[in-house]
Parts: C-alpha cells; structure tokens; sequence
C-alpha cells in the first residue's frame, strides 16, 4: 500500500481537477466538485493538512487509486 503524503485541501482540489473534476461552487471553508457523468459530489475542505482518513475517502469517492492520485500531485 502506497502512504499517503500529508498535502493541504488547496493542493488535493488542484489534483481532482487535473483528474476531471470541476469546482461546483464553494461554500464557507468546502469547495464542493463534480464530475460529469458522476452522481458523486466531493467536498474537500480548505485545512492546512487533510487528515489521511479524509483524503483517502475521497479519493475512494472519486474511483481513484492513491497510486493515480499522488501521480496528479
């Protein structure tokens, strides 16, 4: 298993959107994407540093693959 780098939520949106993704709208901390053709919607807050439990999970969301995602960073 790979292990996941410690990045910040500005840094992970810049990667969803590489991979596809679009930013839908934000709201307050949360900047909210979608993809087209996907009925999943992320939403990936603004921290400093995502825990790696979240930043897992979304990318489970988003039918990735850390392997796939850290190659976006």
């Amino acid at each position: 298993m790979v292990k996941l780098p410690v990045i910040s939520g500005e840094k992970a949106v810049k990667a969803f959107v590489k991979a596809g993704w679009r930013v839908d709208r934000v709201v307050g901390s949360h900047v909210i994407l979608r993809k087209e053709g996907s009925p999943v919607t992320l939403s990936v807050p603004q921290h400093r540093e995502l825990k790696k439990g979240l930043l897992r999970a979304l990318i489970r969301d988003a039918e990735m693959t850390v392997e796939e995602f850290i190659k976006l960073l």
